[in-house]
């Protein structure tokens, strides 16, 4: 029987290890700093619509990490911008029954937002498969998740990269359904994370305030950029009509101080957390750049964020206005007729 190593302890990790924990499937949680130590000490606080319960959990500190095993599946929940960290602490880690290398024996599965993290993980790890992840999953408070979905947590879509499904993707699609989650296996996993990019990258737009038709419009540019961009780089976008599961029945249930949006980057800049911003709307400007397509309201945004996150905090919304009043907007192809005086 596998047993699942979980690496980071944020709001897909550590839903996922209590789902596991719940569902008697094998697993550990490793993680880092003051999430990892107050799950160590008082278990997780798990918030989910039917109710709240405290969750003693299998959990590791990543300076005191458990010992790897022949038959462990290594699932990578850590934030794009610290995947190649985590990548590069767990791929010469020896296994304990054998003398080799993880990444040389043992699959890890990518759960990372964006592109770039599979083929990352293939430079070191043989066996890489990508997880496309829609979950309304909330790391705010240190020691608090909150997953605001019913009946199931999520929908998962696993498949091996670059490409093809085996027994070990539908191993870790059947341990996932069995946790909760809606799962399944895709034989082109890189459609699937082209898909979940295109609704990333609106993800930054929840650090602004401002005109609700002004928000739609960029909202809308952003998308059609990195549409263009994914067609130009020859990415076939997967539809949701592809699913062979049936998702008509899970819904996200608002209620409390769960509202619409919220999602990982602004999770992040609440909590003072590096961004994945550059790994998201910065992975549409990297592509821009390759391939000759125009990215300007992405490097708007992507520029934006990364300004503010230099500030180190994030008391409040930036003004959507500052999108189309960047002293270069010109120059970087923002509409001429948008300008806004500053």
């Amino acid at each position: 029987m596998s047993r699942y190593v979980i690496i980071g302890a944020g709001a897909v990790g550590a839903s996922l290890a209590a789902q596991f924990a719940l569902s008697g499937i094998d697993y550990v949680l490793i993680g880092r700093g003051a999430q990892i130590g107050h799950i160590k000490a008082h278990g997780l606080t798990f918030r989910r619509p039917r109710g709240v319960r405290r969750i003693d959990l299998s959990a590791f500190d990543v300076t005191e990490p458990a010992e790897l095993r022949r038959d462990d599946i290594l699932l990578l929940t850590v934030k794009s911008q610290d995947a190649a960290d985590a990548l590069a602490f767990w791929s010469w880690r020896n296994l304990v029954d054998t003398g080799t290398p993880a990444a040389l024996s043992l699959p890890v599965v990518t759960f990372q937002n964006g592109l770039a993290t599979e083929a990352a993980a293939l430079r070191t790890f043989a066996r890489v498969y990508g997880a496309s992840i829609l979950t309304p999953a909330r790391f705010i408070e240190t020691g608090t998740v909150t997953v605001a979905a019913e009946p199931q947590l999520g929908i998962v879509t696993v498949g091996r990269f670059p490409t093809g499904n085996d027994e070990t993707s539908a191993r870790i699609a059947a341990d996932l359904a069995k946790a909760g989650y809606l799962a399944e296996t895709t034989s082109d996993i890189r459609r699937w994370k082209a898909a979940k990019l295109l609704h990333n990258v609106r993800n930054v737009l929840e650090l602004f305030d401002g005109p609700a038709h002004l928000r739609d419009e960029i909202s809308a540019a952003i998308v059609q950029e990195a549409t263009q961009v994914l067609e130009a780089v020859g990415y076939s976008i997967a539809s949701p009509s592809e699913r062979g599961i049936d998702i008509s029945n899970w819904r996200v249930v608002l209620e409390g101080d769960v509202t619409h949006g919220r999602q990982s980057t602004w999770q992040s800049f609440t909590r003072g957390a590096s961004s994945e911003v550059d790994f998201l709307n910065g992975e549409v400007v990297l592509l821009g750049r390759l391939h000759g397509v125009a990215t300007p309201y992405n490097e708007a945004v992507q520029r934006l964020a990364g300004e503010l996150a230099q500030k180190g905090a994030f008391t409040e919304p930036l003004r959507l206005e500052a999108i189309l009043a960047l002293p270069d907007g010109e120059q970087n192809g923002l509409p001429a007729d948008r300008a806004v005086a500053t």
